[in-house]
């Protein structure tokens, strides 16, 4: 104890020997630590504005990638949507052929194709 006693004597006496400043000095200590605080609160606000327009900058562009992504899948989409089109329109074409139909009509049904065509010409109003 005595040795802490000691110390505890002494850090006063050094407390008591430091001459006090100047009224003068300690209103510019005082001014300082105000706009030292003022500068950090100045630079914790620049540095939360900064992260907000970073976060905000990152999550647009992840949007414009996933929209440009939906976008390349969508014209995928339509492309094969287009060819399957076209691969219906020549089947369509296909089934229509009149030489088709005359191949199922004759093998088929059994019709025949008639040998003699006639015309009757008639006249109106009899």
């Amino acid at each position: 104890m005595p040795a802490r006693a000691e110390k505890a004597a002494y850090e006063e006496y050094e407390l008591a020997a430091k001459p006090s400043p100047p009224p003068r000095l300690r209103q510019r200590e005082r001014i300082r630590t105000c706009l030292d605080e003022q500068m950090r609160r100045r630079c914790k606000t620049l540095l939360i504005v900064l992260a907000v327009m970073a976060m905000t900058i990152t999550v647009r562009s992840g949007l414009s990638a996933s929209r440009g992504y939906d976008l390349v899948h969508t014209e995928q989409q339509a492309e094969a949507v287009e060819q399957e089109n076209e691969r219906l329109k020549i089947d369509i074409a296909r089934l229509k052929s009149p030489q088709r139909i005359k191949d199922i009509a004759t093998k088929d049904l059994g019709m025949e194709v008639p040998q003699q065509v006639y015309f009757v010409h008639g006249k109106k109003g009899q």
